[in-house]
């Protein structure tokens, strides 16, 4: 079983950058994939990016490709969501996930943080 505790949540100006993290529990870590998705109000939750479980490999949504960029270390049992060039629509609450999966589908991966709240104001 993993925990994810996301942490770096906050409120930054349209054009900045922020850095989300998520920590995660136990010893199977790098026997995961690690994905990001979020959710703003009213909306379904969105898929962000996915990191294969030696890091080796990324995979974007168009909407971020080019400003995110997702990193794990392994050691650390950590996963990292670098944000540049924020825009008011990427405003969401940033749910960190765990599956044993290439699924971009919220619904296949099995274990989840808590979220945090970013807010992009212009």
């Amino acid at each position: 079983q993993v925990q994810l505790v996301e942490s770096g949540g906050g409120s930054v100006q349209a054009g900045g950058s922020l850095r989300l993290s998520c920590a995660a529990s136990g010893r199977t870590f790098s026997t995961y994939a690690m994905a990001w998705f979020r959710q703003a109000p009213g909306k379904e939750r969105e898929f962000v990016g996915r990191i294969s479980r030696s890091g080796g490999t990324t995979y974007y949504a168009e909407s971020v490709k080019g400003r995110f960029t997702i990193s794990r270390d392994n050691v650390e049992n950590t996963v990292y969501l670098e944000m540049n060039s924020l825009k008011p629509g990427d405003t969401a609450v940033y749910y960190c996930a765990a599956g044993r999966t290439t699924a971009t589908v919220w619904t296949m991966y099995d274990y989840w943080g808590q979220g945090t709240q970013l807010t992009v104001s212009s």
